[in-house]
């Protein structure tokens, strides 16, 4: 019976396997798995190596080596990948460098050979073991850490000198000290990870200020202090076959911030540079204290969470049209992160928009905060571009979420004396008060559309107040919140000061979005000023015709705006910024206003759900009356 079965299997033959199984096994390599590529084991399978380089790696890799000189492609890639192979086992950075080096050879050294298909799988892995090897190469201690900086380096078969133009490092009123690797970061909370392949070690880079004055400061001042910038570095080697060949090898490295350049020039050719925007935005938002503002900044108004409002997300670029974002109730601008992460990656929209975020605190009075934004937009337009040279700048897109909305709505109104009169039949011009108060007051009772804001969108905005703002709701709200020191006692000294006037407590924005409120009534019968183009991206819960649903904040009904340019419906609870669905919606309209055809973007969600609304529906099974039913 034994010599039956062994006469049944050939000594060579096939065995079938699943095409994942058979994938992986072709595609196998350093970087996805404990065992170098099907190229590096047949070279060595070829040479009779195999089990040398087990033994000895060090010596395998040296004798592949040889004197350096008309290395094959075949033999840069196999150097290199080999080389990053033993630099993870035995964790010596030179033997990374090296597998940098050959890789830098094998992708853009000059040979006598043709230049290298680009469908050939080795460019793509080749490419990766530079990026990871100059990370680790560079890299200090067990940390993601990469040290940029100028120096001698050593290799297994001699150094490279390293160069550096330190003006590489400045970005705005910046520069970049501390340089962390994203290559082995795994991210996690986004919708989507973007990436661009390319060559260079993408880095988030952690900044200090430099130089002093007031421009610099000015240029500051919107850019958040934990900010990380993605960037991509290189080592340009010239002449690198030589410097193999001598072991003495020259390069320089260059620094290329992500939202100033996608490519670079080598060899008369633009080459892609590896970008990981979505792992820096990430890596910025672990355990950033925004997230403790939101209730912070809530409950606290002697604390706002930034000073300015308005933040950037990189210096100002003109041209580009500004999309400023506007976040609800006890929330902050991180939760517009897959927002920036799906547009700021859009190839469309990329260069064409730039994101300003306004943060704010979300229980002070409504009519303060847009006071606020309003004040924001106005200076920052100014500081900016004070000759009004930036058409750009007369473009801007206003999207607010919930409370958010409300602030927004208020950036295209010409409310007269609605607010005022809604409080009190005493002329405004008649009242008692300080200048001080006074100001206060006009600032925040009296509005202007502002002319410059050209579309606005409304996110789950509650137009018509809040279901859930109960009587047990605001005076739990009342007993936590601290209003400003200065808009309390103003309308103290307007209450006592001037007979006729309602003495009542200062509202919240709780208050004011309760259904039925005075602000909600008069905001809600206040048209959007002409020339604007509006938009409402409604949430609610579940299937069906939209009227009588909720977000389980905010009804239909109060989010519903007649007169807007479009309402989307999206299936999703009151925190919606994360539903692909409103991103899709905001995607468009961005396309909409910037005159970009919108293409497979629009159409593919269309006809999907244009499929599946025409498709029939399963019939329930049948029941059989006459048979018995279990108790």
């Amino acid at each position: 019976m034994l010599l039956v079965a062994c006469a049944c299997a050939t000594p060579i033959g096939v065995t079938r396997v699943d095409t994942q199984a058979m994938y992986r096994s072709v595609t196998a390599s350093v970087l996805s798995s404990d065992h170098p590529s099907q190229y590096s084991e047949q070279l060595l399978t070829r040479l009779g190596l195999g089990a040398r380089f087990d033994e000895d790696p060090e010596v395998v890799l040296a004798a592949l080596r040889g004197p350096g000189e008309g290395l094959s492609r075949e033999y840069l890639f196999v150097l290199s990948e080999l080389s990053f192979y033993h630099a993870v086992k035995s964790q010596k950075r030179e033997y990374f460098l090296a597998s940098a080096v050959y890789a830098w050879a094998f992708v853009l050294g000059r040979t006598d050979e043709a230049r290298i298909d680009p469908i050939d799988p080795r460019l793509r892995l080749a490419t990766n073991l530079y990026n990871l090897g100059l990370a680790q190469g560079l890299g200090v201690g067990d940390e993601a850490t990469v040290v940029l900086e100028p120096g001698s380096q050593p290799l297994p078969f001699g150094r490279i000198e390293i160069s550096m133009d330190e003006k590489m490092l400045l970005w705005s009123t910046y520069r970049m000290t501390r340089f962390v690797s994203l290559g082995e970061f795994k991210v996690r909370g986004f919708l989507n990870r973007y990436r661009q392949a390319g060559i260079g070690a993408p880095l988030a880079a952690e900044l200090t200020a430099v130089g002093t004055g007031p421009e610099a400061e000015e240029a500051r001042k919107r850019i958040p202090p934990r900010l990380k910038v993605p960037v991509t570095a290189l080592l340009i080697i010239e002449d690198v076959s030589t410097g193999i060949a001598t072991g003495n090898l020259k390069g320089r490295i260059e620094v290329y911030a992500a939202d100033a350049t996608t490519t670079m020039e080598f060899g008369g050719r633009s080459v892609p540079l590896e970008l990981e925007p979505t792992a820096a935005l990430a890596y910025q938002l672990e355990g950033a204290p925004v997230w403790d503002t939101e209730i912070g900044a809530f409950l606290s108004a002697f604390k706002p969470p930034f000073p300015e409002g308005l933040l950037m997300m990189h210096p100002y670029r003109p041209g580009r049209v500004p999309v400023v974002l506007v976040h609800g109730t006890a929330s902050s601008p991180a939760r517009w992160a897959d927002i920036i992460n799906e547009l700021q990656n859009d190839p469309k929209l990329r260069g064409r928009i730039q994101f300003w975020l306004f943060t704010y605190n979300t229980s002070n009075p409504i009519l303060l905060s847009a006071s606020d934004l309003r004040q924001s937009l106005q200076r920052i337009r100014k500081e900016l571009d004070p000759d009004g040279r930036d058409p750009g700048l007369d473009q801007l897109v206003v999207i607010g979420h919930s409370q958010g909305g409300m602030l927004t709505r208020l950036m295209v109104t010409d409310s007269g004396t609605r607010f005022w009169d809604a409080v009190t039949d005493t002329p405004f011009d008649k009242i008692d008060v300080s200048p001080e108060t006074r100001a206060l007051i006009q600032r925040s009772m009296f509005f202007e559309h502002q002319p410059y804001v050209k579309r606005v969108v409304f996110i789950a905005t509650p137009h018509q107040g809040s279901f859930r703002v109960s009587s047990f709701v605001l005076s739990m709200v009342r007993k936590l919140v601290t209003l400003p020191l200065t808009v309390v006692t103003g309308m103290a000294e307007l209450a006592t000061k001037n007979m006729g006037l309602p003495k009542e407590a200062t509202p919240t924005a709780v208050d004011n979005m309760r259904p039925g409120n005075r602000f909600v009534r008069t905001l809600s019968a206040s048209p959007i000023a002409p020339g604007v183009t509006a938009h409402s991206i409604i949430p609610v819960t579940n299937e069906g015709p939209p009227q009588g649903q909720n977000d389980t904040v905010v009804k239909y009904e109060s989010a519903h705006l007649e007169g807007v340019a479009s309402e989307k419906i999206v299936r999703s609870t009151h925190s919606t910024q994360s539903t692909p669905a409103t991103i899709l919606e905001i995607r468009r309209i961005l396309y909409e206003h910037l005159g970009i055809a919108c293409g497979l973007e629009c159409e593919v969600p269309d006809r999907v759900d244009a499929a599946m609304a025409s498709a029939p529906k399963a019939e329930p099974p049948a029941v059989d009356r006459n048979a018995v039913q279990s108790p």
